[in-house]
C-alpha cells in the first residue's frame, strides 16, 4: 500500500474543525501537505492557481469539501470542479454536518466521489481521517 505525502485541500470555514482535522491528521502520524481554505471561492482560486506557468504546487490527491461555506456552498463548487476538464478527476469528499439522504443523493448526483458526515468526537475523528485517506491515497494511486 502506498505510503506517499501528498497534497490534500480542506474547504472549511469553521476554524475549530480546521484544527481538530489538523490534529486528527498529525495524530495518525501523517505528514502530508494539508492546504486549507475558508470559503468556495478560495477554492477555485486555489485549484487555478496552480495552473499558472509560476506554480510548483501539484493539484491536491483529494479534496476535502465543506457543504455549508460563505461565499459560494459546497454544491456551487463540487458543480464547477467536476464540470472543468482540468479538475474533473480530483476526488472529493463532501465531509459535512448535513446528514441527510436528499442532501446525500443530491451531492452524488452532482459528482462527489464520497459523504461522510462529521464525527461527533475527536476520537472518531481520528479513525475517520485515517479511513478516508487510506483508501483515497491507495485510490489516487491507482492508474487510470
Amino acid at each position: 500500500m502506498p505510503t506517499q505525502n501528498i497534497s490534500i485541500l480542506i474547504a472549511e470555514d469553521d476554524a475549530d474543525d480546521r484544527y481538530l482535522l489538523q490534529a486528527a491528521f498529525e495524530e495518525n502520524g501523517f505528514t502530508d501537505k494539508l492546504e486549507f481554505v475558508e470559503n468556495g471561492l478560495e477554492v477555485l482560486e486555489y485549484l487555478n492557481s496552480i495552473k499558472s506557468k509560476d506554480s510548483d504546487k501539484k493539484l491536491p490527491g483529494f479534496i476535502l469539501l465543506d457543504l455549508n461555506m460563505p461565499k459560494k456552498d459546497g454544491r456551487e463548487v463540487l458543480k464547477e470542479l467536476k464540470q472543468n476538464p482540468e479538475f474533473k478527476k480530483i476526488p472529493i469528499i463532501v465531509f459535512s454536518t448535513t446528514n441527510n439522504e436528499i442532501e446525500m443523493r443530491r451531492c452524488y448526483e452532482l459528482g462527489a466521489n464520497s459523504y461522510i458526515t462529521k464525527p461527533n468526537s475527536f476520537e472518531s475523528l481520528i479513525k475517520t481521517v485515517a479511513a478516508l485517506r487510506t483508501y483515497w491515497i491507495f485510490t489516487s494511486s491507482i492508474p487510470v
